[in-house]
């Protein structure tokens, strides 16, 4: 084979996975990375991100706030509980 025909069959070759390559998504990342769209679409991102980041946070902490609630109540039941039983161990006062 000469060396025309192996240039060729590169070209074909290599040129038809450029293509395939460049419509596919990575692809279109690629060429918009190229024209600089993907800093506006990133800042974008961000901005969503940190929306949801603060979200969670305040979610996490009303979930810590009940969480504390409930371990006073908690603690709250079995003082009581526990007085109860003291209370029947001892026996009633005489007089």
């Amino acid at each position: 084979m000469d060396i025309e025909g192996i240039l060729a069959i590169v070209l074909l070759f290599g040129g038809g996975a450029c293509i395939a390559i460049s419509f596919s998504p990575v692809g279109r990342a690629v060429a918009d990375r190229i024209r600089g769209r993907s800093a506006a679409g990133a800042d974008e991102m961000h901005a969503e991100l940190a929306d949801h980041r603060d979200a969670l946070q305040t979610e996490l902490d009303s979930v810590r706030r009940e969480l504390g609630e409930l371990s006073e109540r908690m603690d709250f039941a079995e003082r009581l509980l526990a007085k109860n039983r003291e209370d029947q161990r001892i026996g009633p006062a005489r007089s």
